[in-house]
């Protein structure tokens, strides 16, 4: 099923994105195609974690939270190694962090949900949610940032001449 909707999802945005890059100075057609196909992975990625974490009504949002919080994770390392720790295809940043990472966070979700725990009067769920996603999510970019830089950093030091930390 996953992969039908993959399917659909790609034959709509694709011909789509083609059409937009036409209009797109010629060298940022493949920037624009990898942020688009990156974010129809990313944004499947945080509908399978939906799927398998549903909120019950006026619960609290664990799969939107799980999903910045493991995506901001994710972006804090990916960058370090991105820009300090390799030398990666131009078109890595994009793909993976715009597209893959941008498509799999979802802080409209967020602010949405926040909005429907307090018209649902549950001030208390919806204030922990909004300052919870917060601060973990800050976290765990930051986490991510010292993980990549510690595992990244052998004993000759970083990957890149000059990659400082």
């Amino acid at each position: 099923m996953a992969f039908a909707t993959f399917s659909v999802i790609l034959s709509a945005a694709l011909p789509y994105a083609a059409a937009m890059t036409g209009r797109v100075f010629a060298g940022q057609r493949a920037v624009i195609s990898a942020v688009a196909v990156g974010g129809a992975l990313g944004a499947l990625a945080r509908h399978g974690l939906a799927l398998g974490l549903p909120t019950p009504t006026g619960g609290f949002p664990l799969a939107t939270f799980l999903t910045n919080v493991l995506g901001c994770l994710l972006i804090g390392a990916l960058l370090v190694v991105l820009t300090e720790l390799r030398r990666g295809h131009h078109l890595l940043r994009p793909f993976l962090a715009t597209g893959v990472l941008g498509g799999f966070t979802t802080f409209s979700t967020y602010t949405v949900e926040t909005q429907q725990l307090l018209s649902a009067g549950r001030v208390g769920t919806a204030l922990g949610y909004l300052g919870g996603t917060l601060l973990a999510a800050l976290s765990a970019t930051r986490i991510g940032i010292a993980l990549a830089r510690r595992l990244g950093a052998g004993p000759g030091g970083p990957a890149i001449p000059g990659g400082g930390r």
